[in-house]
């Protein structure tokens, strides 16, 4: 692979540096670097923000870099100030207006320079459109009337628009220069709102030579960006699942958070995906950084994991192309430890799927779904996705129904998994949440998980089977966050329904489960200035002799750890361990046959 056994580890080098680099200095930063950790790659930028670095530039730092033994591609971000005695146009970021000549012309002279000097480039994820001048409203309102969009929307145009682009002023002048130039297009970690700006990977998919995955992790109090932290997991999948072997890597970056150990599990999450790319944004902003030793150090800790590791599983999530609905709702999921992978395809051999309201954006989904369910698969649909197709003939698999009603509580009733005659426990959450009342008829569903404070209850979640396989619904909390307010009871029942390789957690939210294809898992409690140790229980379904832990030694005979079973009880059997936020581990599960 290169200098790590698993994954190519590579940066980022912006233009500005490329422009102003002398050599001196430039060793001297990556000497630093290569004390702490060892680069494969750099894509080295000669263009941003109007900002354009000379020939001369970029053959001095490629020098250096190719001497230090690291692999040279390109790197373009499109972002561009007004031009000279232009009237100024209000474009966030500096992102392009690609209805003006002068910006669009520049555009194809450096992707013209970058085929020239350059066998590869990757874009960086400015490479999307939200002018709203006056030629950009009259292109959108000419392109509705053509096609019959009558609601004023950008979304058509812009992904219409944004694939031209592509084409024609990036691809096309590159590989006039080269045609042997290999393009990558990076997509950032917003992907709901992708088709609202252009970002189109439908057809984009089909234009460029490879994908790229944006992993950056925000803080989502403080930022405008509402990611939850698993994300830098599930979008990796989303991308693979989407092009299969062409998805070059995940991109991290030190900013808009607080604590170190939440830049750590950038690279610990996008890791934990299988990537053939770890991306450090940028060589500037980490050059003498405090970030940079303890990532060095984890960046062999992870190398050794991954040895162990299979491919990626979990309940499939299913997000077509341009969807948007309950933004990121997966990803809460994620965070509550239910084990959670992503595809833009219909995931017919899927063994769980999961269905948000960004599902119902395909016109085909009950139809799909009825047929998955009635052939003996299992689905978690999610209140929203319910609400988006009443009218599409859900209802012929559910009697559930929605009022408008909504309900406040935090007093929990909940079933066992043993049907007629199962356990009852009654956990009270630390706090209320608010939740859509799911009406449903007795006896035709039936409430797994109850909540309400009063003499009343209402579900959480509900079953309903349906020829051979079965439907869970999910009443979604109206705040997303508010998933994580619910007690670790709940959320072991709802794990317990949907095991990833045959394992799920018991324990509350905050801790992760990523689980792989060879009887492998990683359990990682998230860092926040809140969580504590905490004992947790693994189930394993079926007979497991022991939880091996391949990268942990016993201190005193240098044997592999081995955890031996709690106990073992309806079909499955339990192991307990200690997590410490923050750290990762990894287990596989022997059973007798593979010793």
């Amino acid at each position: 692979m290169g200098n790590y056994r698993n994954f190519k580890l590579v940066y980022y080098f912006v233009a500005a540096g490329t422009a102003r680099a002398n050599r001196e200095q430039l060793e001297k930063e990556i000497a630093f670097f290569e004390k702490y950790l060892r680069p494969d790659k750099v894509y080295l930028e000669p263009f941003r923000s109007g900002v354009m670095a000379s020939e001369d530039q970029v053959a001095l730092c490629r020098e250096v870099f190719e001497r230090h033994g690291v692999e040279v591609a390109g790197g373009l971000t499109t972002t561009i100030p007004t031009p000279e005695g232009a009237d100024p146009k209000q474009r966030l970021f500096d992102t392009f207006c690609y209805n003006d000549a002068a910006m669009t012309d520049r555009l194809k002279e450096v992707c013209d320079f970058l085929g020239r000097h350059f066998n590869e480039f990757i874009i960086d994820d400015f490479f999307f459109t939200n002018c709203t001048c006056d030629t950009c409203r009259r292109e959108r309102d000419l392109f509705n009337k053509a096609h019959g969009i009558t609601d004023g929307s950008w979304k058509a145009y812009r992904l219409a628009l944004m694939e031209k682009v592509s084409r024609e002023y990036i691809i096309a002048p590159a590989k006039a220069a080269n045609p042997d130039c290999r393009i990558t297009i990076k997509y950032p970690n917003w992907a709901e709102s992708y088709q609202e700006t252009g970002y189109n990977p439908a057809e984009q998919r089909k234009l460029f030579d490879r994908i790229y995955t944006g992993t950056e992790a925000r803080d989502t109090v403080t930022t405008d960006q509402h990611l939850p932290r698993y994300l830098s997991y599930s979008l990796m999948t989303y991308f693979e699942h989407m092009w299969p072997g062409h998805n070059g890597g995940g991109w991290f970056d030190p900013f808009d958070f607080h604590l170190t150990e939440q830049y750590l599990e950038q690279a610990y999450l996008t890791a934990f995906s299988k990537p053939k790319e770890l991306m450090m944004f940028c060589f500037q902003a980490l050059a003498d950084s405090p970030y940079i030793p303890p990532l060095g150090y984890h960046l062999d800790k992870l190398d050794a994991v991954l040895d162990h590791c299979g491919t990626p599983v979990g309940t499939v999530c299913y997000l077509p192309d341009n969807s948007q609905g309950e933004d990121n709702v997966q990803d809460f999921l994620g965070m509550c430890g239910l084990p959670v992978v992503c595809s833009p395809y219909w995931p017919e051999s899927a063994s769980s799927i999961l269905l948000t309201r960004a599902a119902a954006c395909d016109p085909e989904i009950v139809e799909r779904l009825e047929a998955y369910v009635a052939g003996g698969g299992k689905a978690l649909v999610t209140s929203g996705f319910l609400e988006a197709t009443m009218d599409r003939g859900i209802q012929r698999m559910t009697s559930i129904r929605f009022t408008g009603r909504r309900i406040r509580g935090r007093q929990y009733r909940i079933e066992g998994i043993e049907p007629f005659r199962p356990a009852l426990t009654f956990p009270r959450g630390t706090e209320e949440i608010g939740i859509p009342v799911c009406e449903f008829r007795n006896n035709s569903a039936w409430a797994l998980v109850k909540v309400g404070d009063t003499e009343e209850s209402f579900g959480v979640l509900l079953r309903d089977t349906y020829g051979k396989g079965q439907m869970l619904t999910l009443a979604v909390p109206d705040s997303f966050p508010d998933l994580y307010k619910l007690p670790a009871e709940v959320l072991t029942r709802l794990r317990s329904e949907f095991p990833a390789a045959g394992v799920y957690l018991e324990c509350g939210s905050g801790t992760s489960l990523f689980a792989y294809d060879n009887d492998a898992f990683i359990v990682y409690p998230y860092a926040t200035s809140a969580s504590q140790p905490a004992t947790i229980r693994i189930h394993v379904t079926g007979e497991a002799d022991a939880l091996e832990m391949p990268v942990r030694k016993e201190w005193n005979t240098d044997r592999t750890i081995r955890l031996q079973p709690l106990y073992r009880k309806d079909g499955e059997t339990v192991f307990e361990t200690r997590t410490q936020p923050g750290a990762y581990e990894l287990y596989r599960v022997i059973r007798s046959k593979n010793g």
